[in-house]
């Protein structure tokens, strides 16, 4: 995992808890430890907690704009419901690394 996420887990960990997060997972380049800075971007796989549809949307775009502010890059977290391609299921499931699970 790359040390741009690991430098900032206390934080990630903060806004995991502050938006209703059950499991959060970095996947992609910055999993593989194929990270480039200024090329590559930070993949994040999110389960949210049961909540109504606006709480959910709040908290979705609340972790979305926190996590751009910490990290300084254009961030879009994944939601493992809406995956349908396979090829890219894989990917995710090849190199996810678990951040933050619920207790």
């Amino acid at each position: 995992m790359d040390t741009l996420v690991t430098d900032k887990l206390p934080e990630i960990l903060r806004l995991c808890r502050k938006h209703n997060v059950r499991k959060l997972s970095l996947f992609g380049s910055a999993a593989a430890e194929a990270f480039q800075k200024g090329t590559s971007d930070l993949d994040f796989l999110v389960e949210f907690e049961g909540m109504t549809p606006v709480r959910h949307a709040e908290s979705y775009f609340g972790l979305m704009e926190d996590l751009q502010r910490l990290f300084g890059m254009s961030i879009d977290p994944v939601e493992p419901g809406p995956i349908r391609n396979p090829y890219f299921k894989k990917i995710v499931d090849e190199t996810k690394v678990l951040l933050y699970a619920a207790a």
